[in-house]
């Protein structure tokens, strides 16, 4: 943890909330070295994730997964500092970027104890590997999200992604090249798995709010997903990462409005 000499209110707690991730556990945790202290939330983890954790001198606390928001919701009433910053567990804060927050975390509070406005909120920048580089383009880059928040002034909601309510301002923190480095797969079966899990998420989300789905909406929301990632973000520019991009993405929309669609499925079974 940080050794950094602050004054109470400006220390950090680092938030990862983990279930089996040991493949970046080490490298997560040791890049939150700027922090006052890590809460780890792990909501069934089988490999050796929460050992790592412990070895890091974490707080390790288990918490069957309730979703995003209510999982976020949870940690954030465990946090006994003024601020908390949240981290994925396959997401790396270089250490230019720590020092940064920490900074304005510190001028922050420094401001607010001297009764002038300041952020509640700070958000960072974001790279991500995909298949065989740094997206550039794509719509995946430059991926500004809010990641730090005085405690008690956010909440938390969840649709088809998770969503993060600052009860005041939030301000960009970190220069190009001082963004969180993320490494979201392993491999397509990796994308291919978590795709599932968001189409479902997002048309539960849309039968949910009465919106129609269908094999049509499908194959025109999923063409449309096509040209926004590859022409109009300029995907063709990140090559074939670029092009790979766009078609799960595409495949992603048409999958999220097809599955608005009812059927039986034959169950239990029909006889004829």
């Amino acid at each position: 943890m940080s050794s950094t000499a602050l004054p109470l209110q400006a220390h950090i707690t680092g938030i990862v909330l983990t279930r089996n991730g040991q493949r970046l556990m080490e490298q997560c945790l040791a890049s939150l070295s700027f922090c006052h202290s890590i809460l780890v939330v792990d909501s069934g983890s089988t490999d050796e994730t929460m050992a790592i954790a412990r070895r890091f001198g974490a707080r390790v606390v288990e918490n069957a997964w309730p979703g995003f928001a209510n999982q976020f919701t949870f940690a954030h009433g465990l946090v006994e500092t003024d601020w908390f910053f949240i981290l994925d567990q396959d997401e790396i804060c270089p250490p230019a970027l720590g020092q940064r927050l920490q900074q304005a975390v510190a001028q922050a509070t420094r401001h607010t104890n001297e009764g002038s406005h300041a952020p509640v909120a700070f958000s960072v920048g974001r790279k991500s590997w995909y298949f065989d580089r740094f997206l550039q383009h794509s719509g995946w880059y430059p991926d500004i999200i809010a990641r730090v928040f005085r405690r008690g002034l956010v909440s938390f909601s969840q649709d088809a992604h998770i969503h993060y309510h600052p009860q005041g301002e939030t301000r960009r923190v970190g220069a190009v090249g001082e963004e969180l480095i993320h490494y979201p797969y392993t491999s397509f079966f990796h994308h291919l798995e978590k795709l599932n899990v968001y189409a479902q998420q997002g048309a539960e989300s849309l039968r949910a709010h009465g919106k129609p789905g269908g094999i049509a909406k499908g194959l025109l929301h999923g063409g449309g997903r096509f040209l926004r990632i590859y022409v109009l973000k300029r995907g063709f520019l990140d090559g074939k990462a670029g092009f790979l991009v766009a078609v799960h993405g595409a495949f992603y929309a048409f999958l999220k409005y097809a599955r608005v669609l009812q059927a039986s499925w034959g169950e239990p079974f029909n006889h004829h």
